[in-house]
């Protein structure tokens, strides 16, 4: 595809750290629901496998991981609040710098379709 050629790796890491703010997102939200399982994905066999031509789908669910806690909770949450929100800073941090690389990107075609 034209956009894999432009945009490279980082078309697939922005559409994997978007699902991936969802998932540490739902951990957050449900750190006091009894039984809950915290879930995140594995970014690194992710990219990997989509970069390898497989689906969406079948990349997050290939690369989707229960989170084993440090210390178990007594209703069977595994939500660590301190590593979930820990987690989601530094993917928010990497969403943004990935999404200022293609926002660059993007900027330089639009000046060369112009002539600029």
């Amino acid at each position: 595809m034209m956009s894999d050629r432009l945009f490279g790796i980082h078309g697939a890491a922005l559409e994997l750290r978007s699902h991936r703010m969802g998932l540490l997102t739902s951990n957050i939200a449900n750190a006091a629901t009894p039984g809950y399982q915290a879930r995140d994905i594995d970014f690194a066999s992710a990219l990997e496998a989509r970069l390898g031509g497989t689906s969406r789908e079948d990349t997050i669910e290939g690369a989707a991981r229960f989170r084993v806690p440090t210390m178990a909770s007594m209703d069977g949450n595994t939500v660590e609040l301190a590593n979930e929100q820990m987690e989601f800073a530094e993917n928010a941090v990497a969403y943004s710098a990935t999404l200022t690389f293609l926002t660059g990107r993007v900027e330089t075609v639009k000046r060369a379709l112009k002539g600029e």
